[in-house]
């Protein structure tokens, strides 16, 4: 590990430092750590700990082209906050390292983890308080999907264009049985996997979905509703994110409820405006302190990322709830979009009328949310709400078998 700092080529208004922190661990792999160095409002360096060998130079190039290109185009916006709830939290608690020494956590990899009790029966109430926001929707309907997402999804309305950082894709080898006994010859000679495996491979028919609403598109790709509607999942998403702590925070493999609309652009809107009421009453039955703000997706490597934010905030169109963890850090348990007709068109879904449906979602991490929860109530549930503590019981003895 080496240390070295990165004079930006401009200075970054301190406005646009969150955008200037997303793009950073993208920039290159060999970014371990890195802290923003601010002077009279703006950022004017970087301080980077570097792993592996890598030229400074290239480094700084890197990142003064994504500061020119990604960021310095993007317009400063103040942040706006449209409900903040009356709970104030005094002190916070790191619950991970107990969850880890009481076994009812674990690491099973770089942003993977597993948990037991209590955070088990803490997610499935959550997720069911959730589903039941949904439920309530008028026309609403409840499905599971598979993990798989076929590629040509993304491909209709030009994920890869926009999201190429989160991109996770499935393969496996050639169908040729010459490739399966040259893989197993060599395997077994060297021990280990083959540096060019992915030589041997060649289906990329698919990949890990990144959200959960991009199943519910394909389910009603080119279909005519009878009706507007709103479907509901729960399930495992993916996205990279280039680095992760060790906690339940941020993570590769996690668990989404998410919740679509499909219909009118009024039917859209106040489906997604009862959720975001829905989400304020159970937060401040939970007994959480956290706020929603006006916010933007994770543009990244396109041309068009500077106007597609700015149109995003301007308009309104997606909503964050931001729940804080700690003294000086909020986390963001759940997004509340609208997206006009883009997708009813790229997807081909029409209404009664034949017309492209507009769509909306909604979509809450549950291992976040658990965490936020935790770290402002503990991981012992004799502190929990009871609200909480009276939907679930025991947590430990409500899994246990004998």
């Amino acid at each position: 590990m080496r240390a070295l700092r990165v004079a930006l080529p401009e200075p970054v208004p301190d406005g646009l430092a969150p955008e200037l922190a997303k793009r950073l661990f993208f920039v290159s792999s060999a970014i371990a750590e890195f802290d923003l160095v601010a002077e009279g409002g703006v950022i004017t360096a970087v301080d980077l700990v570097l792993s592996g060998e890598v030229a400074e130079s290239a480094i700084t190039a890197k990142i003064g082209k994504v500061v020119a290109a990604e960021v310095l185009t993007q317009r400063a916006l103040p942040p706006r906050q449209v409900w903040r709830s009356p709970v104030s939290v005094e002190s916070f608690t790191d619950p991970f390292p107990l969850l880890l020494a009481t076994d009812a956590a674990f690491v099973a990899g770089e942003g993977q983890v597993g948990f037991g009790e209590p955070v088990l029966s803490l997610v499935d109430y959550l997720d069911a308080r959730l589903r039941s926001i949904a439920l309530v929707l008028p026309r609403s309907r409840e499905f599971r999907y598979p993990t798989l997402l076929p590629t040509s999804v993304l491909d209709r309305f030009g994920y890869f264009g926009s999201f190429p950082q989160f991109a996770m894709f499935v393969t496996r080898l050639h169908s040729d049985i010459d490739v399966y006994t040259g893989f197993v010859d060599r395997y077994r000679t060297e021990g280990r996997l083959p540096d060019d495996l992915f030589d041997q491979c060649g289906d990329k028919d698919y990949c890990l979905p990144p959200t959960m609403c991009y199943h519910t598109y394909h389910q009603y790709t080119g279909r005519r509703l009878a009706e507007e509607m709103v479907v509901t999942a729960r399930g495992k998403s993916f996205r990279h994110e280039s680095r992760y702590h060790t906690s339940m925070e941020r993570l590769w493999d996690f668990t989404i409820r998410e919740i679509v609309f499909l219909g009118g652009e009024s039917f859209a809107t106040e489906c997604r405006d009862a959720v975001m009421a829905g989400a304020y009453a159970l937060l401040e039955e939970l007994g959480l302190a956290g706020h929603c703000e006006v916010a933007n997706d994770h543009f990244f490597g396109n041309a068009d990322t500077a106007g597609k934010i700015l149109s995003q905030r301007m308009m309104e169109l997606k909503f964050e709830l931001r729940v804080p963890v700690a003294a000086d850090r909020t986390i963001a348990v759940g997004s509340f979009n609208l997206h006009g007709h883009f997708f009813g068109e790229s997807f081909g879904i029409t209404g009664p009328d034949g017309a492209g449906v507009a769509s909306g979602c909604v979509g809450f991490g549950l291992e976040r949310l658990a965490y936020a929860f935790l770290c402002q109530h503990g991981t012992d549930p004799a502190g929990w709400p009871t609200s909480v503590t009276d939907r679930i019981g025991d947590p430990g003895a409500a899994r246990s078998h004998h």
